[in-house]
């Protein structure tokens, strides 16, 4: 006791001993908690537990920094923000899998407005014209400049971003181009480095604050001039990006703050954000530099139409005939087995089949859904047994072998357009072939196109069968039926 003593006057006092003896080791088991969090989001089997690090990493976090404070002067304030931060995060929680991506959109801005207004309130707390504003080091003036750019560019893009997830009627979902827009954007973001480099060689004249905000103005108008030329079908890219962007202004508000765990939580979030981005663009067939800056280079603009045709169409016993006569089925999930949430009905047939000795796969797109990994979610979920996930590059080859091919709510993903038809906008993206099997079948409520806004040739396939309704609903016929003819 007497040694704590001693460490605790010399550290001088409790808070202080907390700052220079315990928060540290705190910030190394946090920041050990979130790399491996990150590692274990990176497959379905670990997820959860992923999951439940990640957020015991946060919570280590804020406990230790809280404790550390010198003064609890403003701890009224502090318990203000958390039950705020409670009120807006709760809901946001609770929204179903489909609206996840538009969430997680609003998350990265309200964590790019984070940092953006940490950076303004350390500029103006530090500036002081009449002592020289010692504390605005270049350094520090640096990390300052790039927080607000990255923070505020980040909070305009991810709401417009989240608006065209949410199929908002007021914004397009096509690429919103004009004549010299890349020279408009580069010269905005331009203007914006520039003036930064003169607050950050004179942070201390007159004229600073009025070049800091004008900064400020110039970000939040990049970020929805980045991502308003990017159509809605590229919209998961851009979260990852976006993600990136927060994680990077997370990197910089930490040496503005001098927090080393919030500069290796950042890092974390920034670099595996544009890993994501990156592989993500090449899952899709975009150039990384479209993402990175909106529109740099050539952008569709045209979209591809197919000749209407009649399609044939089939009830769900039909289809169910046809499946029990196959040796195997391969299932394509889309985004219309999550908004009808069929996972646990596709499950279900899943067994049905199975029962009857039929081979089920499962042929999982990189970005099938709104944001990559969200159809491994759902199929979780149902407990889809992990080994009948079969990535794209694996299960392509298999499809001239595959008897019968169930499309469940996927467009663009299965769209022969985007092998050949060079007009269309998802000309080039890698997609799953399942127009090489002997028999598709697509469940869809109508005929309307996908997020890319385009028709989908497989469609009007002689090969090609429609089952029209809710895919819960259809699934579960199918189901019915196949039981039936079991007893």
């Amino acid at each position: 006791m007497t040694l704590f003593n001693t460490l605790l006057a010399s550290a001088g006092g409790e808070q202080n001993f907390f700052a220079h003896y315990i928060k540290e080791p705190v910030y190394l088991i946090s920041a050990a908690l979130f790399i491996f969090s990150l590692m274990w989001l990176g497959s379905p089997r670990t997820a959860r537990k992923g999951v439940y690090a990640g957020v015991a990493a946060m919570l280590l976090a804020v406990i230790a920094t809280w404790a550390a404070l010198d003064t609890f002067d403003y701890f009224t304030w502090i318990i203000l923000a958390l039950v705020a931060g409670f009120i807006v995060g709760y809901p946001l929680s609770r929204v179903a899998l489909t609206a996840v991506p538009q969430r997680t959109a609003l998350s990265h801005a309200f964590g790019g407005l984070a940092a953006g207004l940490v950076g303004t309130a350390k500029f103006w707390y530090w500036f002081e014209p009449e002592t020289g504003s010692p504390n605005l080091t270049a350094f520090r003036m640096i990390a300052i400049i790039l927080e607000i750019i990255l923070g505020y560019l980040t909070f305009t893009g991810s709401l417009i971003a989240a608006g065209k997830l949410m199929e908002l009627k007021w914004l397009p979902q096509r690429p919103w181009v004009y004549k010299g827009q890349q020279v408009v954007n580069l010269g905005a973001f331009g203007l914006a480095l520039l003036l930064g480099v003169l607050v950050i060689m004179f942070p201390d004249k007159g004229w600073s604050p009025w070049a800091f905000g004008i900064i400020i103005l110039l970000a939040l108008n990049f970020g929805w001039m980045l991502v308003m030329p990017i159509g809605g079908a590229d919209m998961p890219t851009v979260i990852s990006i976006l993600n990136s962007y927060a994680g990077l202004s997370a990197v910089a508000m930490g040496f503005v703050l001098d927090n080393k765990l919030l500069i290796v939580a950042g890092a974390l979030d920034g670099s595996s954000g544009f890993i994501l981005s990156v592989l993500m663009c090449k899952a899709m067939n975009r150039s990384f530099t479209n993402v990175l800056f909106g529109a740099f280079g050539q952008v569709q603009t045209t979209v591809a139409t197919t000749t209407q045709k009649a399609v044939r169409s089939a009830s769900p016993e039909d289809a169910s005939q046809l499946m029990e006569m196959a040796s195997s089925v391969v299932i394509v999930p889309g985004y219309g087995m999550a908004v009808a949430q069929a996972q646990h009905k596709v499950r279900e047939l899943y067994d049905a089949l199975t029962k009857r000795g039929i081979e089920v796969r499962f042929a999982i797109h990189p970005v099938a859904g709104r944001m990559p990994g969200h159809m491994n979610v759902l199929l979780a979920e149902a407990d889809i047994p992990y080994d009948k996930l079969w990535e794209m590059d694996d299960i392509n080859s298999e499809f001239p072998t595959v008897d019968v091919v169930l499309v469940i709510g996927a467009n663009d993903v299965v769209n022969p357009a985007a092998r050949h038809d060079k007009t269309s906008p998802i000309y080039g993206m890698p997609i799953l072939e399942v127009d090489k099997a002997r028999t598709v079948m697509a469940i869809k409520r109508s005929m309307n196109p996908g997020f890319a806004g385009i028709d989908n040739e497989l469609y009007y396939m002689d090969k090609t069968i429609m089952v029209f309704g809710d895919a819960k609903g259809v699934v579960g016929d199918i189901v019915k039926a196949l039981t039936s003819k079991l007893h």
